[in-house]
């Protein structure tokens, strides 16, 4: 033991406290809870980067939101502050060259030196480790040096949409995808952990964070989206926010399964992307708008050349189409080599596509170019900032976009989303058609006090354009929606909610739709082995 503690950098004092020098930035300290009046909301499992992980979602009623509580499985606390006390030894045994980070080749190599660094401390400090605990040691190491600590354990569930770091004084809060908001038993040692996790982040994507640049924007290498901020600015201390990019993307059954929108209303949005109708999609801050935008790419035909352009990469669509996708891109610390959104749709429409998908429109620059598509022959797909149909018309013809209302007639629809942040749903509150006058007819409205969707009012401009283009009666529509939304019931049945398999399903669909039907009609079991 004398020898531990004449190689160890944490104190008595820091280990007690949690809090020492950035040797200990990482270090993870669980909140004292209350046991009575607990309830379980969800249990699972996780593995981050080979740390095994338990997760323990908890109610009671000290607490106003749900506990997600995090459990390291072999990692004792006592272990894991000795493992941070590792930190300056294995600087001095694996020297890491800051601006080289970026570097894939260069962060491989390092990870395998680490690893054997690490297992020679660990023999050195903890003799008798067995080969299994030893590896989940190495694991917790490389997550401290490589990774960003204790973000690692939300930053691998894919059931969270937000994590956020609000200062040392409280605990890390995630966003639950089924659950909401809730409180972590994590809590980070000091405010210089929380600027040494954001400015790692920043350092791998050219982004400054100091005094001088105390805000930051940035991604995380799978696409996920960061935000930091630096006290004073922010006066709770430093932040920081991560969006979290989707590794299993929405499609439109998994929708309509959720029960965003009903079978009925998403064979209508199949029928009109399938015929090029361009679509706005609104909604406040996270309503799904992205993610709609994302769940309808399963009906683009694979015969259709696609190009969207985001400002950060949140898209996923299906192997079965051509896609290209395109991110803007800040300017660097001396002011150059700005791409903004606008700068890739001009570049886009120079590409030759058949449908363009745009992140979202902010400016009078953004909406001209999208007109522009429109009328040239594109089909555009693109999300705005509005709470309705209404609202989405008078913000795209006042300013800052300032779009001439007669302009929106090229426009066949507008879908509003809306986020139930009481109740934790997500749903589609106005399906409108555009008319020739610029103005939104609402046909499909969600009624939030039995949670049901009706028709509050007949087609009559979008149906003369399907009659122009597709060459449908209104009574043909009816059947054809009637159809569709057949098959996206037996879709979710059969659980083809995954973003290949549907876009294989619909792609076959367009190639042979009498056997799709034929499939449905004699519920038949999905599998890829029928295609």
């Amino acid at each position: 033991m004398e020898e531990k503690k004449e190689n160890s950098d944490v104190t008595k004092e820091e280990a007690e406290s949690g809090v020492g020098p950035k040797a200990a930035s990482d270090a993870i300290k669980p909140a004292p809870q209350k046991e009575k009046d607990k309830k379980i909301l969800e249990k699972y499992n996780l593995n981050a980067h080979g740390m095994a992980i338990s997760v323990t979602i908890e109610s009671s009623a000290e607490e106003f939101v749900p506990t997600y509580n995090v459990t390291f499985e072999g990692v004792s606390e006592a272990t894991k502050l000795l493992l941070l006390s590792f930190r300056r030894e294995l600087i001095s045994m694996v020297p890491l060259d800051p601006t080289k980070v970026e570097i894939q080749s260069y962060v491989d190599e390092l990870n395998k030196r680490y690893i054997q660094a690490s297992k020679i401390l660990i023999d050195r400090y903890l003799p008798n480790t067995d080969d299994d605990t030893k590896n989940i040691l190495t694991a917790y190491i490389l997550n401290m040096m490589l990774g960003l600590g204790d973000l690692e354990v939300p930053l691998s569930d894919e059931n969270l949409e937000e994590i956020a770091v609000n200062g040392s004084k409280m605990p890390i809060w995630v966003f639950h995808k089924r659950i909401g908001w809730c409180k972590t038993n994590i809590k980070p040692a000091s405010e210089d952990a929380i600027y040494d996790q954001a400015e790692q982040i920043g350092r791998r994507v050219g982004r400054e964070l100091n005094n001088l640049a105390p805000l930051m924007d940035a991604e995380l290498v799978d696409g996920s989206r960061v935000n930091a901020t630096l006290y004073p600015i922010s006066q709770i201390g430093n932040t920081i926010t991560i969006r979290k990019f989707a590794k299993n993307p929405w499609t439109m059954p998994a929708l309509v399964k959720a029960g965003s929108l009903p079978p009925e209303l998403a064979a209508l949005l199949w029928i009109c992307i399938q015929n090029e109708i361009s679509i706005l999609i609104s909604g406040g801050t996270a309503s799904g708008k992205t993610s709609f935008l994302n769940a309808s790419s399963v009906f683009f035909p694979p015969t259709r050349r696609v190009i969207s352009v985001e400002e950060t990469r949140e898209l996923a669509l299906p192997d079965t189409l051509q896609w290209v996708a395109m991110v803007s891109r800040q300017p660097n610390p001396e002011g150059k080599g700005e791409v903004t959104l606008y700068d890739l749709m001009i570049n886009a429409l120079r590409q030759r596509p058949d449908i363009m998908l745009v992140g979202e429109i902010r400016t009078a620059k953004d909406a001209e170019t999208l007109f522009e598509a429109i009328h040239t022959g594109h089909s555009v797909y693109a999300t705005v900032h509005a709470d309705n149909s209404q609202d989405t018309v008078v913000r795209m013809t006042n300013p800052p976009i300032a779009t001439p209302k007669v302009q929106m007639n090229s426009l066949g629809a507008i879908v509003s989303l809306f986020r139930h942040r009481s109740k934790g749903i997500r749903r589609t509150l106005e399906f409108s058609e555009i008319l020739r006058t610029g103005d939104a007819n609402v046909l499909y409205r969600w009624n939030m006090r039995d949670d049901t969707f009706a028709q509050i009012s007949d087609m009559t401009n979008l149906a003369d354009v399907l009659s122009m283009y597709a060459g449908y009666t209104k009574s043909e529509i009816g059947e054809e929606i009637k159809i569709r939304a057949s098959i996206i019931r037996w879709m979710i049945k059969y659980s083809v909610t995954d973003i290949n398999d549907a876009g294989l399903l619909i792609g076959n669909f367009y190639r042979d739709r009498d056997k799709i039907i034929k499939l449905v009609e004699d519920d038949v079991p999905y599998s890829r082995e029928l295609f």
